[in-house]
C-alpha cells in the first residue's frame, strides 16, 4: 500500500535539477508510475528498479545523479543496498520508507543514505529534497563552476585550471572532464562517458576513448585526478591530491 499524499502538479524546473537522472528503486508498480510522471515533468529523466539487485545492475552499467531507494523489498532490502552502493559509489541516496520508526531512520543514515523520506509522503517535498541534494552535487548547474581539489572549471568560459594554472583542452576532452569532474567519486562506465559529456552524437571506439583520457591525465599533469576501473571504466578522484592539492 503507497499513496503519495498532495497534488501532482509540475512546479516549473531550474537548471541544478534540468536533465538529471534518477533511479528509483521500490517493488511498487505504482509508485514508480506516479514517480515518473512527476519528476520528468519537472526535468528529471527516471529509469527504474523492482528489486535490490535489479537496481545494484542498473548502477554498476548506468549514470545516475541521485537514488531513491526503498527500504521494504524482496530479497535484500534497502539497507542492503544502500550499504553495496556505498562501498563502490558517492551518488547521492534518498531512502523510502512506509515505516515511520526513528530507529529505521537512524540506520539509513548510518549505512549512508543522504535523506530520508517516510511514506506517504507530499511529492513537493520529495522535489525539494531532491533539488536540495542536486545543489550540492552539482553546483555547477547555478554557478556554472565546478572546483574539485585543485581543478577548476568554468562551465560557461570553457576554461580550466589546475593548482592556478590554465589548462589547454580540445572540445571533446573538455566535456568529458565536465562530466567526470560532475560525478566525482563516480565510476562512469567506458561506453556511456560520451553520453554523460553530451556527445553521443561522436561515434569512437573504446581505444579512442582511452586516448582522449590518457591525453587529459597528460595536460593536466597529475595522473591520479582520473582513475581506471578496471573492465568498468573512469572515475574522478575526488580526494586523490588531498585538501591540499599537493
Amino acid at each position: 500500500m503507497l499513496m503519495l499524499g498532495g497534488r501532482m502538479d509540475a512546479v516549473g524546473s531550474e537548471p541544478s535539477i534540468m536533465g538529471a537522472r534518477i533511479l528509483v528503486i521500490d517493488d511498487d508498480l505504482r509508485l514508480h508510475e506516479l514517480l515518473s510522471s512527476y519528476l520528468t515533468q519537472n526535468g528529471f529523466e527516471v529509469d527504474r528498479a523492482l528489486d535490490g539487485l535489479s537496481g545494484l545492475s542498473k548502477l554498476e552499467s548506468g549514470i545516475y545523479d541521485t537514488v531513491l531507494l526503498d527500504v521494504m523489498m524482496p530479497g535484500i532490502d534497502g539497507l542492503e543496498v544502500c550499504r553495496r552502493i556505498r562501498k563502490k559509489s558517492d551518488v547521492p541516496v534518498i531512502m523510502l520508507t512506509a515505516r515511520g520508526d526513528e530507529t529505521d531512520r537512524i540506520v539509513g543514515l548510518e549505512v549512508g543514505a543522504d535523506d530520508y523520506l517516510p511514506k506517504p509522503f507530499n511529492p513537493r517535498e520529495l522535489l525539494a529534497r531532491l533539488k536540495a541534494i542536486l545543489r550540492r552535487v552539482r553546483p555547477e548547474a547555478d554557478a556554472e563552476r565546478l572546483t574539485v581539489g585543485p581543478v577548476v572549471i568554468d562551465v560557461t568560459s570553457r576554461l580550466v585550471s589546475i593548482s592556478n594554472k590554465p589548462v589547454d583542452l580540445t572540445g571533446i576532452e573538455f566535456d568529458i572532464l565536465v562530466a567526470l569532474a560532475r560525478r566525482a567519486g563516480q565510476v562512469i562506465p567506458r561506453d556511456r562517458l560520451l553520453s554523460a559529456a553530451g556527445r553521443g552524437d561522436v561515434i569512437v571506439s573504446e581505444r579512442t576513448i582511452d586516448v582522449h583520457i590518457s591525453h587529459l591525465r597528460q595536460k593536466l599533469g597529475e595522473p591520479r585526478l582520473i582513475k581506471t576501473v578496471r573492465g568498468v571504466g573512469y572515475v574522478f578522484a575526488r580526494d586523490a591530491l588531498g585538501p591540499g592539492g599537493d
